[in-house]
């Protein structure tokens, strides 16, 4: 059968740590021949790049949009968990995914969403339960059981927790974990159970201690939480055991790069390139069961041409023998999609988001830059007229959480330190798991009309002040925008422009906000319930404890 096509290059093949000069022929999406032979071609050939663990909706694009961004940088598969809009519309929201990924550029495999809602202290959208996730796993296109991010039901035996785990076991699918900071005998445990991964290490010594449990390490790079240079020394001597993944990423993040300046940086670092391209192409495919090439004969036409190993610029992207993304731009054009949302919370008032005064203290939740978890902090609001208000020169301001599933639902009310803000509020509808809305800001009435502001649009992510709003509408779910993905990027990159004009001086201020809510990462966040203690896995008060803030 004659070729569709030839490339001529220096081959990198990962499998068999060589590079060796050669032409591939291409014919049906697939590699029918590799013939090694000289070419004054100085370009490589090399395995496409997997992002091993993402929330696609996090990007704030459909797979079909996200696609077209992640194929410039030379991905050319993910390993996508669907809990986002699984929290939001159930197994609808999944097929919603699969439908849309179904033509994309590149190829996406979804998992089982094992926690939805991740847990009984928040409101949520929809719930999948063990005979849906056992439905889902008989799918032969769900290739995994996506994160379990109930730790402590894995330890304690939840019956709920280990039916799930059971069933992926049964259908001989891989299960994936979330268990940042468990270390011992409870880690030891947890692996056992059946749990093959963790993108949640906090240090390297929990990394490894987890590889020899004989659990996969992810190394992540996203755009709030960040461990890669915590956690790539592990490529060095444990490159069999390590994958690179974003988790979550937002779309300027993504216009900017992928998985492929996590390559770059390992090869700054020193890495070889043979055990860096392991952890990006090569270790995913055989964990995962992935159909991505690795160029072999035989396989699908999946691989990225670069310019040399030392720069690592991609300059064309392949994906089952087609050409997507050549010379930093896409080659698929951007297509339209269809809505699905599930929103009902009615507009709020500057009352609904009144403390009256304890005159006590109080305690306060710590963002931190860069990762996922919070400190616990004490500290006193300001009171005006027996309201408890923001204090921004101690940087103690209110925070609110809003259940977007029901139309009176009360807000639950707290305080954070370290977001910044002098002026003006954030709000964002994108608020893990649940996905409630979730706002900061200076005044009760800045708040107030941030949260409606997200209200109004059925979701988006906004900041305003007493003179000025912008917001990037998200459609879809409440998560995701129907725009190209370059639009939402400077959308997105203006947003967070604006929330530093306003004081933040996070790096990643609404990546950063949307995590507040996310109980199942330590130690203090806030459900649309109310305050809640992610140590002792129960809510909290606002007015339990005494001191200033640290």
């Amino acid at each position: 059968m004659p070729p569709d096509f030839a490339v001529a290059g220096r081959c990198l093949d990962v499998i068999n740590s060589t590079i060796y000069p050669a032409l591939i022929e291409v014919s049906e999406g697939r590699i029918i021949s590799i013939a090694k032979k000289y070419t004054r071609c100085g370009q490589f050939i090399m395995p496409g790049l997997i992002d091993s663990h993402v929330h696609v909706e996090s990007s704030m694009l459909v797979p079909s949009e996200f696609a077209r961004l992640a194929s410039v940088h030379g991905t050319v598969a993910v390993v996508s968990d669907p809990h986002e809009i699984a929290n939001v519309l159930g197994i609808e929201g999944i097929d919603y995914m699969i439908e849309n990924a179904a033509d994309s550029a590149i190829k996406f495999y979804f998992g089982a969403s094992s926690c939805v809602p991740a847990t009984v202290f928040e409101a949520a959208g929809a719930s999948v339960d063990t005979e849906a996730v056992e439905a889902l796993l008989k799918r032969r296109g769900i290739k995994y059981l996506s994160e379990v991010m109930n730790y402590p039901g894995v330890i304690n035996g939840d019956p709920a927790v280990m039916a799930k785990i059971r069933a992926a076991l049964k259908y001989g699918k891989p299960i994936d974990g979330h268990a940042p900071g468990l270390r011992g005998a409870p880690c030891e445990k947890y692996v056992k159970a059946g749990i093959t991964t963790d993108h949640e290490c906090l240090s390297l010594d929990e990394a490894l201690e987890k590889i020899s449990y004989g659990m996969k390490v992810l190394i992540r790079e996203g755009s709030a939480a960040r461990n890669f240079d915590t956690l790539s020394p592990l490529i060095k001597d444990h490159s069999a055991h390590a994958m690179f993944c974003s988790d979550d990423i937002h779309p300027d993040t993504l216009a900017a790069g992928h998985i492929n300046l996590m390559v770059r940086r390992a090869l700054m670092d020193g890495h070889d390139i043979m055990k860096v391209m392991q952890c990006a192409s090569v270790n995913p495919v055989f964990h995962y069961g992935l159909d991505v090439g690795l160029l072999r004969v035989g396989d699908p036409a999946d691989f990225i041409i670069i310019d040399d190993i030392e720069s690592f610029n991609v300059i064309r992207t392949y994906v089952n023998g087609r050409c997507v993304a050549e010379n930093g731009l896409p080659l698929i054009a951007h297509t339209p999609c269809r809505v699905v949302n599930n929103f009902k919370a009615a507009p709020k008032n500057p009352a609904d988001f009144f403390i009256a005064d304890s005159g006590g203290a109080l305690n306060v939740i710590g963002a931190v830059d860069g990762v996922l978890i919070t400190e616990k902090l004490h500290g006193r609001a300001r009171v005006l007229d027996g309201n408890m208000v923001s204090d921004t020169e101690n940087d103690i301001l209110k925070v609110a959480v809003v259940n977007r599933y029901e139309v009176d639902a009360p807000p639950a009310v707290g305080f954070i330190h370290n977001f910044g803000l002098i002026k003006g509020a954030i709000a964002s509808s994108v608020a893990h798991d649940s996905h409630n809305i979730v706002a900061v800001g200076v005044t009760d009435d800045a708040i107030n009309a941030a949260v409606n502001l997200i209200i109004e649009h059925g979701g988006g992510i906004c900041a305003v002040t007493e003179n000025e709003n912008m917001i990037l509408p998200l459609p879809i779910a409440g998560l995701m925008s129907s725009l190209s993905g370059y639009e939402v990027a400077l959308q997105y990159a203006r947003l967070n422009g604006m929330a530093a004009a306003l004081g933040s001086s996070l790096s990643a201020p609404f990546m950063t906000l949307s995590f507040m809510a996310l109980l199942v990462i330590p130690h203090l966040k806030l459900s649309d319930k109310g305050l809640f203690d992610s140590d002792a896995f129960q809510f909290t008060s606002l007015f339990e404890v005494h001191g200033d803030c640290r």
